[in-house]
């Protein structure tokens, strides 16, 4: 399989006829929504008009069990008025009706400013006229049917081979999204996003248990790629290993419990790091603002350039600049343009997730630009884009567990617990290796680990280099209420933690 960190990409010219009305046509409805909400009474106003094509599909073993393809189109419309915030929306994409939502938003600003403590007030950003396109080398919307089945029941077919195997899964999901921005500032944006995922599940089976290996990753693999990245990723290739695993894990010892040197794989680093400081890092949480769903946050802004987060090999940012990566794009979902800030820097905690609305409350002259929202029927909010380990020293993964004498190789996220302060947690993999005297060893199911966020990265003491890192797509990360879903990434290389809580998850 190629490596992931360095594939080459290209951006796709293919027209989108059939899917995106012509340019002028949202021009004019976008500078419409402006001009209404400034009639009603809007001291500031943003648009987000949104088109997205999308295709689901769902395998159990040799049927399809899901199929689901389709386009949705409307705007959003968010504005500000004596210092509040008011957000409408609308699939009517006429101009009555984007007169109606405007006005809407605009009494409903009004409303907010009067339950208000102190109004808002925005970060300064410069004003943009840009057109961004996320980099592909094949359309996946291009792909028939029959040959993106091929890929799955192909898969199936191989792991439904293997003795012991009780069920197969493939899932395959492409979305296509036209973006057009415009604000009262005087910005002007288009994007255009192509997102890929691809999964397969192996499902083993005896009288006591159910054992399950994932590929490539839980829940699959997710880019801002095309069909390339299906192809990359070699599902049928890796679909006899994942089968043969699955049925392995049933006879295998369940995972000792106790103090263990533990190295953690890249794609669950990568959940590790979205659940123990993605989350945490969000300035919204740590001002208390927004803490439903999944709570709050440790990371109060008076440990700011103090916490000793981590070891001083540990570096964490967020990164929307990142070529490829699922939770990258030009700009956020008010203008802001995509940049790269530092989290933890050296082991020490140092910057947040932020927006214009939350920068200045602790002194920030910009917004980290982090405010993006699930459709165009949601308000943007501040949410994660790529919070990635930045690479170590360690070598590759082999060269890690050469470096261990006694330890455990943990793989591939089976379930997952933290406490609504992002700082106690709980994790359980799919699979489980032994280390002993620098080599791997017995297959453990059911492993698990635990501790406490700030001990656990401080723990860190061997992370390895850039020939391992892989950009892991988080697809579907929970925030707010109602809750919205986000395309996220995170980036690992796998690392090493000494003297971690480890043991069986399920008995």
């Amino acid at each position: 399989m190629m490596s992931r960190h360095d594939e080459p990409r290209a951006r796709d010219k293919q027209p989108l006829d059939g899917f995106t009305p012509s340019e002028g046509f949202m021009d004019s409805l976008v500078l419409h929504a402006l001009d209404a909400a400034q009639k009603a009474g809007a001291d500031y106003a943003d648009v987000r008009l949104i088109e997205e094509q999308y295709e689901y599909i769902q395998t159990k073993d040799l049927l399809v069990s899901g199929f689901n393809k389709g386009v949705s189109r409307g705007a959003g419309i968010r504005v500000l008025k004596e210092g509040g915030w008011g957000f409408c929306a609308t699939q009517k994409l006429t101009k009555l009706e984007i007169e109606k939502a405007a006005k809407r938003a605009v009494e409903l600003a009004a409303a907010s400013a009067s339950c208000m403590r102190s109004p808002i007030s925005l970060a300064d950003e410069p004003v943009y006229s840009a057109v961004w396109a996320s980099p592909h080398l094949i359309d996946p919307f291009s792909i028939s049917t029959e040959d993106k089945l091929d890929v799955l029941m192909s898969s199936a077919r191989t792991i439904l081979g293997v003795k012991g195997v009780t069920l197969a899964q493939g899932r395959l999901s492409f979305v296509r999204e036209k973006k057009t921005f415009a604000s009262t500032l005087g910005t002007k944006l288009q994007q255009t996003f192509v997102r890929s995922g691809c999964c397969i599940e192996a499902f083993a089976t005896n009288e006591m248990e159910r054992q399950r290996r994932s590929y490539p990753k839980h829940v699959g693999q997710f880019e801002l790629a095309g069909w390339e990245m299906v192809q990359g990723w070699d599902l049928p290739g890796n679909a006899q290993r994942i089968a043969e695993e699955a049925v392995a894990l049933l006879s295998a010892p369940q995972c000792p419990s106790g103090q263990s040197d533990l190295i953690l794989g890249s794609s669950q680093l990568g959940l590790q790091i979205h659940e123990s400081c993605g989350h945490p890092s969000e300035l919204d949480r740590a001002l208390g603002q927004e803490i439903n769903f999944a709570g709050a946050s440790f990371l109060t802004p008076d440990k700011l350039n103090d916490l000793k987060y981590g070891a001083p090999i540990v570096n964490l940012v967020a990164d929307a600049t990142a070529p490829g990566a699922l939770g990258s794009f030009g700009f956020d979902d008010e203008g802001v343009a995509a940049q790269k800030v530092y989290l933890v820097k050296d082991g020490t905690f140092k910057g947040y997730l932020s927006s214009r609305d939350t920068a200045h409350l602790i002194g920030l002259g910009r917004s980290g630009g982090s405010m993006r929202a699930q459709s165009w029927s949601h308000a943007p909010i501040i949410r994660m884009t790529n919070i990635s380990l930045v690479p170590g020293a360690a070598g590759t993964l082999d060269d890690l567990i050469s470096d261990t004498d006694n330890g455990i190789l943990m793989e591939t996220n089976q379930s997952w617990s933290i406490d609504q302060m992002r700082y106690n947690f709980q994790f359980s993999t799919e699979i489980a290796w032994e280390i002993k005297n620098g080599k791997r060893g017995r297959m453990f199911k059911n492993p698990s680990y635990s501790g406490v966020t700030t001990e656990f990265w401080n723990s860190c003491d061997a992370i390895c280099g850039a020939d391992d890192y892989v950009e892991w797509g988080e697809p579907n990360c929970g925030k707010g209420q109602p809750c919205q879903t986000m395309w996220t990434g995170h980036g690992a290389s796998p690392a090493r933690f000494r003297g971690v809580q480890v043991g069986t998850a399920y008995s």
